[in-house]
């Protein structure tokens, strides 16, 4: 039985509506692919050079990911530049993070880290800043030490900006900066409490 020609307009008008959706999903799906990787660039090169600033006064930091996995040296620390898109899926890291490995002052753990996660269908954007408030005794397992997460920055990817979050990572470092120049923890630890809000907290 041919159908008639009633059923092959409905089914052409919705397989109209059905390419649409397809093509807008496609589209909206590369352009946050695209941010994704521009932010993830920006944001290993913005790190490095504070890396470097840091290393100039003699203050030990990490990165994760490694800097070589994601930086060409000619001449290491300072010559520098970033590894090709073909070399590095940059749009496939979803951590960032500069931690103080010094060890006076409890500083060990104290890190700027920006996360890419996924929440109600949307890639998120999210720059927290996590330090250790001290230990505490577990039966269990012994002294831990206890770590708190404060929220400096969350936005829908689409929506998030490169310039507000330059602005307040620009915010802390500089007073993280001078919190070793002045070799007091405190200027750093209480500058974040006072102004940021407070996420979670862990043992470790």
């Amino acid at each position: 039985m041919m159908a008639s020609k009633n059923n092959d307009d409905w089914f052409e008008a919705l397989d109209e509506e059905l390419e649409k959706t397809a093509q807008e999903i496609v589209k909206d799906i590369s352009q946050t692919s695209k941010k994704k990787m521009d932010f993830t660039k920006t944001l290993l090169a913005d790190l490095w050079r504070v890396w470097l600033r840091f290393n100039r006064i003699n203050i030990t930091f990490k990165m994760e990911p490694d800097p070589y996995s994601f930086l060409r040296f000619k001449a290491y620390p300072t010559e520098w530049e970033l590894k090709d898109e073909e070399e590095v899926d940059y749009g496939g890291l979803n951590h960032i993070a500069l931690i103080d490995v010094s060890p006076v002052q409890n500083r060990t753990g104290d890190s700027l880290k920006i996360l890419f996660y996924p929440r109600d269908g949307e890639t998120y954007v999210k720059m927290i800043f996590e330090f250790c408030e001290g230990e505490h005794y577990y039966k269990l397992a012994g002294w831990k030490r206890i770590f708190v997460q404060y929220i400096l920055y969350e936005a829908p990817l689409k929506k998030a900006k490169l310039d507000d979050i330059h602005e307040i990572m620009g915010d802390v470092v500089k007073v993280w900066y001078e919190s070793h120049l002045r070799k007091n923890r405190d200027i750093l630890i209480d500058h974040i409490r006072s102004k940021y809000v407070k996420g979670e907290e862990f043992p470790q």
